[in-house]
């Protein structure tokens, strides 16, 4: 599946854009062009240009070092479009006091202690040469040894992203630099790490990037730009919903293909049939199928009970009793709770079986692509006026596109219209109306893809150009209104079926046309302009703890030590990379 399904890139609706040119002819139709890939690779090498990326946004927009910006970015969970927002609402004040960032605000603050000056830190209640201490950006100051058992304790606690400041009630974010030389004096392993999860934060704290869920482990980080409810591919080849990390399944939502995935896996519906077909012992508990006509059955215990009640009694009856026994009333809850237990087990075995049907038809036929290949082959030999048979590619691909929407449609319908989650969102009425709408549309999708599944295997390689071409017609049609039933089911499971209930529970990812997207490269070299850092630095948003670094590299050769590769991602550019007068408008921002 993911081997043919891992190449859309490969095919062109050639066909099938020759059709849709004849629908769409406007003499003033204007051409535009198709979109770039909206999701991104991100490898070991591109993991620090992805990262620079959004903090050279930062940087630029609030006229910050890299140490300032960095604070920002991980206390909004690398969240740019989020700052941006959050700094034109509130503004910077509020912005940096959220966050942990405190700017110097006289030079003084900034200027380097004098080893002539000696201070008296308050940790270890000492008087230490001025060169032997450290102030930060919140103005206090500790003597360095303090301040590097203070750094150690956090990154082997894991706080390596936002180390505060030691001072009481000071909620300052220290100045990232100032650890990494302190802590390499005395750790440098440890200050690799310190870089590392530095480095790492850009996935492990975004929510628009996750690790590829590939086993073994690719290495990748798949970062989207849109839509975080999506499904992806990797460069790997692994297809998976980007949500949940489980394989693509839509149109079922995470919850619903992760409740089918539980019940096919585990013995629910095993005990289920327990419950219709046997009876517990009332001495051991064990379950006890019946084998013959009478009603006194034996547990290999040796306890003798009632089929009928499931009391104990003798083991002597006749033809019309059991010895000391009578069952003749009626106990509506007992019977009740079999029947129930009956009728779940028949829908789930009706859903799940037409599930299973439809994905060992879409193994099977993933198969046929050698064939389909060999069958093209010995048609393009043959001298004939026909030489384009793009058409059977783009067939295959739609036949096992809409196989495999209609397969898990099943799961989709088994609780969408059951009573395990939208018991209380709909009425009876309401539902059973819902359940016909939605049953119609699977029908015809399921029978027009058997349909094309017909055409396909057909000999072709051995009939005349004329058959040929009424078989190439008949596909190019079917893939169309194939495509065309499965909008169509996606727009009515989304508007008339969840859209009124629980939509932020139930998101599911978008049908498109062309399958799952394949993530693009993200670029290992991202061209910045020159660090010409001073220049962005006014009076009133001034810095200290020495000069910014994206131009000089992160310890992050290391990164393959801590047993998961830095594999990660880009962030969406929403306000188009650009630079924007902010004395504008929150509402012309937005706008523009």
């Amino acid at each position: 599946m993911e081997e043919f399904m891992g190449s859309d890139d490969d095919f062109y609706y050639s066909d099938r854009d020759s059709l849709d040119g004849l629908e769409n002819e406007e003499p003033d139709f204007q051409w535009v062009p198709p979109k770039g890939p909206t999701t991104k690779v991100i490898t070991k090498e591109s993991l620090l240009a992805a990262q620079r990326e959004d903090l050279r946004r930062v940087m630029d927009l609030l006229s910050l070092r890299e140490h300032h910006a960095r604070t920002l970015l991980i206390h909004y969970r690398w969240d740019v479009e989020k700052l941006f927002s959050v700094f034109v609402e509130k503004g910077k004040a509020s912005l940096f006091a959220e966050a942990g960032v405190t700017v110097v605000e006289s030079q003084d603050d900034s200027l380097p202690l004098s080893s002539s000056s000696t201070i008296m830190c308050d940790i270890c209640i000492e008087e230490v040469p001025g060169d032997k201490a450290t102030r930060m950006d919140c103005s206090h100051c500790f003597c360095n040894d303090c301040w590097t058992e203070h750094f150690i304790v956090r990154i082997n606690e894991g706080q390596s992203r936002r180390i505060r400041c030691m001072a009481h009630r000071c909620n300052a974010i220290c100045d990232e630099s100032v650890v990494r030389n302190l802590v390499s004096k005395r750790h440098p392993d440890l200050a690799e790490k310190f870089d590392r999860f530095l480095l790492e934060s850009y996935i492990e704290d975004n929510k628009m990037v996750k690790w590829c869920p590939s086993t073994p482990h690719c290495g990748n980080a798949i970062r989207v730009e849109e839509d975080e409810f999506c499904e992806v591919e990797c460069s790997c080849g692994l297809q998976f919903c980007f949500s949940c990390l489980l394989k693509a399944h839509s149109p079922c939502s995470c919850l619903m293909w992760e409740l089918w995935v539980k019940k096919c896996r585990d013995e629910s519906e095993t005990v289920n049939w327990i419950m219709v077909h046997t009876k517990p012992c009332p001495k051991c508990h064990k379950p006890v199928e019946k084998n013959g006509g009478c009603n006194l059955v034996s547990c290999i215990c040796g306890q003798a009970f009632c089929w009928l009640c499931g009391g104990a009694t003798g083991r002597d009856h006749t033809w019309s009793r059991i010895a000391d026994h009578s069952c003749g009333r009626y106990k509506e809850d007992r019977e009740k709770k079999t029947e129930r237990a009956k009728r779940d087990l028949y829908r789930y075995m009706h859903y799940h079986n037409r599930y299973k049907a439809h994905t060992d038809s879409f193994k099977l036929e993933n198969k046929l692509r050698e064939t389909m290949l060999e069958k093209v082959s010995i048609s393009e030999e043959r001298e004939s006026k026909l030489r384009d048979f793009s058409w059977v590619t783009n067939g295959l691909y739609r036949l096992f596109r809409s196989r495999r929407v209609l397969s898990y449609s099943y799961p989709f319908a088994f609780y969408m219209f059951g009573e395990e989650l939208f018991n209380d969102e709909m009425t009876d009425e309401e539902r059973e109306l819902k359940q016909h709408l939605f049953e119609d549309q699977q029908q015809q999708l399921e029978a027009n893809v058997e349909n094309l599944s017909k055409c396909l295997e057909e000999p072709f390689d051995q009939y005349s150009d004329d058959k040929v071409m009424k078989i190439r017609m008949q596909v190019i049609n079917l893939s169309v209104i194939t495509d065309s039933l499965c909008k169509k089911m996606y727009e009515c499971i989304e508007n008339d079926l969840l859209g009124s209930l629980q939509l932020g529970t139930h998101n599911i990812a978008p049908y498109k046309s062309k399958g799952i997207e394949r993530a693009s490269e993200f670029p290992a070299c991202w061209n910045t302009k020159a660090n010409t850092n001073d220049k962005y630095l006014p009076s009133d948003c001034g810095t200290s703890g020495g000069t910014s670094e994206l131009d000089r590299p992160l310890r992050s050769g290391s990164s393959d030590d801590s047993g998961c590769s830095s594999r990660k991602r880009a962030r969406k550019e929403g306000f188009g990379g650009a630079l924007f007068d902010l004395n504008l408008p929150a509402e012309v921002i937005d706008r523009n």
